[in-house]
This record gives structure tokens, C-alpha cells and sequence, in this order.
């Protein structure tokens, strides 16, 4: 939640002229709700149920650049279909930036706490090694440019073999 999967997803998908899509985006168009009304009314699990059923049909498809929402690593089916269908990126950012990133967010249900900053570090204990047991390669966030982050994502696609880099 907030290490930059969809800004970052977007610009790879431009350099390399393919479709990009957004789990969240797309269950927003398909339900004509926000995440946090669907949250309210269906709750974290409803929500969950959604997004798996997007994954699933997302990851069928060939040639595409794919963002998840930050939980997407919750459900085995989930990392399966990813880790199986395509290759995944994993943007590792550590708890304290994403707070610095997200503390001013409305949209995101989860963190509506007392105390966003340690939800944000209990989720980051949980979800890190799931998204490490999918991930083909980790890219530490950190500080650099979201054209830094697209250029490291992109070499270690080139380099694995899996995508390449049009002529500049």
C-alpha cells in the first residue's frame, strides 16, 4: 500500500506499448463503487472475494502489465496465479515511507485507525514474506525517482529474458 505499484505499473506498460490494468481500478469500474464503500458494505472479505475473482481473470491474459492491491498476496490463489501466469515485481517499501506516503489517503479503508503507522507496520509483517514467496525479483523503493524504480524494473526484465526494451 502505497510503494508505487500502479504509478510504476503504468509507465512500464507505456515503455513497453502493452495494456496496463489496476485489480483495484478494475473492481471499482465493474462494481460502480470505491474500495472503501465496497469495504463498508461487504466488508474486508467481500472485498477480498472480488479481487480474487479479478486476478484470476486479469492473469489469463497474456502481454499485460498488472498492479494489485497491496492485500492481493493474502490468498494462495492469488500468489499462485500470479507467481504461474506471469512475472511479478514486488516494490518493497519499508512501513515508515509508506506511512510518509499514505497518511494524508482517505481512500484507503485499512488505514482508517487511531494509529495508521503501526497498521501499516503490522500488515508489512504479514504481507512481506507473502510477497516475497511470489515475487521473481524485489525492488527496494526506496528513494529513488519513479523513472529510477520503471529503469531497475525494467533491466531486470531485459536481463531474465522476459521482456524487451524498445530503441530509445
Amino acid at each position: 500500500m502505497g510503494a508505487g505499484k500502479t504509478t510504476v505499473g503504468r509507465a512500464i506498460a507505456r515503455r513497453l506499448d502493452r495494456p496496463f490494468f489496476d485489480s483495484d481500478h478494475e473492481i471499482e469500474a465493474r462494481t460502480g463503487a470505491r474500495i472503501p464503500v465496497i469495504f463498508e458494505l461487504e466488508g474486508e472479505a467481500g472485498f477480498r472475494e472480488r479481487e480474487a475473482n479479478v486476478i484470476s481473470e486479469l492473469t489469463a491474459r497474456e502481454n499485460i502489465v498488472l498492479a494489485t492491491g497491496g492485500g492481493a498476496v493474502l490468498r494462495p490463489e492469488n500468489r499462485e496465479a500470479l507467481r504461474n501466469r506471469g512475472v511479478v515485481i514486488y516494490l518493497r517499501a519499508n512501513p515508515h515511507d509508506l506511512w510518509l506516503r499514505t497518511r494524508r489517503d482517505k481512500n484507503r479503508p485499512l488505514l482508517q485507525t487511531e494509529d495508521p503507522k503501526a497498521r501499516l507496520e503490522a500488515l508489512y509483517e504479514v504481507r512481506d514474506p507473502l510477497y516475497r514467496e511470489c515475487a521473481h525479483f524485489v525492488i527496494e523503493t526506496g528513494r529513488p525517482s519513479v523513472n529510477g524504480l520503471v529503469n531497475m524494473v525494467l533491466m531486470q526484465l531485459e536481463m531474465a529474458g522476459v521482456a524487451k526494451l524498445p530503441a530509445s
